[in-house]
């Protein structure tokens, strides 16, 4: 059964056995049977965010689940010391270019309602926000805020249009005594918001109190959850602790309230983790979170690269791209520094990107090696322009290239600068290609 989705989300339509319009969109888009991107999405091993609101401006569905290409998304966001809105919407623009799948608006200063309502009608992707930023605009300290206040600003963020909000509703005022023995203590900015709350008041987190709300609410607009990891580690020493892990445990609780409401959720994932332990992380993340999609942050495999840390990111998201999870959040070299301005987000989409493409390489996804074939293909044959056009950076690639050969003679030149023509080895394979040929038809003549 086909046809549009005209009312409830896009878990209950596939669980009712209908193929939405957004599942097929997402079939063409990767190659895939439409009936399987059903199964997946009613399994809840995989979401499509998809708010009924931004679906109706304007929204290319994307599918973030295991058995779908790896995808990555690209914090953005004004601050209250730096960037305006037209530079967030051309950082926007460029995260989209070079290969984001997704955004989030994480601003923090300005006029938030304006800035995520921007980005909303100014892209075709899929959007995620922290509500809980939006709610601190409202009051001067995090324990002035009420439960009514959180919900306000969740509805009115989901009438807007976000496709995912990430929700800190496993955050329980029982996990902070385990944070104690921590070298960062809380670094998500969400989870530091409510810890300061739960403490202040002595009570629960009024988001896990009021989960059934939130399900009411995402069910109505189709949000996807992104179960936050407030406790994520923020330092090596902090991986795999309890307080993670904890969480971790209750996020898999909430998943099936959710599930129950017919919503759809993905799993934050941890930070900072050494290589090894990152398989473990993604195997517990599955085994405890029913299979539910798993969305990490990097993780960074080591604590010393400020400047570097979309490399220390990438490594460690190609890990666990190649062990389960789903999608990538990008990580830029201004990282633990600054905001982030139009080169860092390039170069942490790229980087991330490659990760992306390389765990799915590695998990023999059908297709992904294709334009590596490709590639290879172009490579051997001296197509420059082909390289260019199959890399994940074109602009980039050119620029390297023709920084030392242009013209004509870059377009011709059957060589690179390093070796030039004399020490190419493709070159040399080729030529000797060339003599073996003309040996092989001399022999027959002969």
């Amino acid at each position: 059964m086909t046809k549009k989705q005209t009312g409830g989300t896009q878990r209950q339509s596939a669980q009712q056995g209908v193929v939405t319009d957004a599942m097929r969109f997402v079939a063409r888009r990767e190659n895939l049977d439409p009936q399987f991107v059903r199964q997946e999405v009613a399994l809840g091993r995989a979401i499509i965010p998809c708010n009924v609101v931004h679906a109706r401006y304007g929204l290319d569905p994307i599918a973030i689940g295991i058995g779908f290409l790896c995808k990555i998304n690209a914090n953005l966001g004004r601050s209250s010391l730096s960037s305006t809105m037209k530079q967030e919407l051309q950082k926007v623009d460029l995260a989209v270019r070079c290969g984001a799948d997704t955004v989030m608006d994480l601003s923090t200063g300005g006029d938030l309602d304006s800035i995520r309502e921007a980005i909303l009608r100014h892209v075709r992707v899929p959007v995620g926000t922290v509500p809980l930023y939006g709610a601190m605009t409202r009051v001067e300290q995090p324990e002035d805020l009420t439960p009514r206040m959180m919900l306000e600003e969740i509805e009115k963020q989901a009438r807007q249009g976000v496709d995912y909000m990430t929700v800190h509703a496993g955050f329980r005022r029982e996990h902070i005594p385990s944070t104690k023995k921590r070298l960062t203590g809380i670094v998500s900015r969400g989870g530091a918001i409510l810890a300061r709350w739960m403490t202040a008041h002595g009570k629960e987190n009024p988001l896990y109190e009021h989960f059934d709300d939130l399900c009411e609410i995402f069910k109505k607009y189709d949000v996807s959850f992104s179960l936050g990891d407030g406790l994520r580690p923020g330092s090596l020493h902090d991986a795999n602790d309890e307080a993670q892990f904890r969480e971790l445990k209750t996020l898999g609780e909430l998943t099936l309230r959710a599930w129950e409401h017919g919503c759809q959720v993905m799993i934050e994932g941890p930070g900072h983790v050494p290589m090894n332990l990152i398989q473990m992380n993604a195997e517990i993340q599955q085994k405890w979170c029913h299979e539910a999609p798993f969305y990490t942050l990097g993780p960074l495999v080591t604590d010393i690269s400020p400047g570097y840390d979309h490399i220390t990111s990438a490594i460690g998201g190609a890990l666990i791209g190649w062990a389960g999870a789903s999608m990538l959040c990008y990580v830029t070299p201004a990282e633990h520094l600054a905001l982030p301005d139009m080169e860092d987000v390039r170069q942490g989409v790229i980087a991330h990107k490659i990760a992306a493409h390389a765990a799915d390489i590695a998990r023999g996804r059908a297709g992904a090696r294709d334009r590596d074939d490709a590639m290879s293909k172009a490579r051997f044959a001296f197509d420059w322009e082909k390289q260019f056009q199959l890399s994940l950076d074109p602009e980039r690639a050119r620029e390297k290239r023709e920084s030392v050969l242009s013209g004509k003679k870059h377009k011709e030149a059957r060589y690179c600068s390093m070796c030039g023509p004399k020490f190419c080895s493709m070159q040399l394979a080729q030529d000797c290609k060339v003599r073996e040929k003309k040996e092989a038809k001399v022999a027959v003549r002969s």
